[in-house]
């Protein structure tokens, strides 16, 4: 469940992301995890990685849609990671809206990933400096 999740990124929901249908477009979703990854990387591994050679590549994306999500939701992603190998690692995320004080869940995304150095263009164990963070 989202309560042990501590990473919070607010989401703008953005006119083109609803569909004809009139709520968001399921691919926006991936975006939205996206976001939340991002900012969780920013904030837990700080500005200080060289992405440019050390960096992760995303090998596998799935997403449990629970609720619709529409133009005017409040919205918001938690971020967490959730297993550690010794190359790769799996993050979890939660889209959550809040509807008159009530939070809903409106889809769950689990993403794989591993690490990797874009010069030798091979995978590498996480860096230690990383793990330590990511443990935290």
């Amino acid at each position: 469940m989202y309560k042990d999740f501590i990473h919070k990124t607010p989401i703008q929901i953005r006119f083109k992301d609803v569909d004809k249908q009139g709520h968001v477009n399921n691919a926006n979703h991936i975006t939205y995890l996206e976001t939340g990854r991002t900012n969780f990387f920013a904030d837990v591994l700080g500005r200080d990685v060289d992405w440019d050679e050390t960096g992760i590549l995303l090998v596998r994306t799935e997403i449990d849609y629970k609720d619709l999500i529409f133009l005017e939701d409040e919205v918001c992603v938690y971020t967490k990671v959730t297993k550690l190998g010794t190359k790769s690692f799996e993050m979890s995320n939660y889209i959550l809206k809040m509807n008159k004080g009530e939070t809903i869940e409106c889809a769950f995304g689990k993403s794989t990933f591993v690490c990797f150095n874009y010069h030798t263009r091979n995978s590498i164990p996480i860096p230690e400096t990383w793990r330590e963070k990511l443990v935290r």
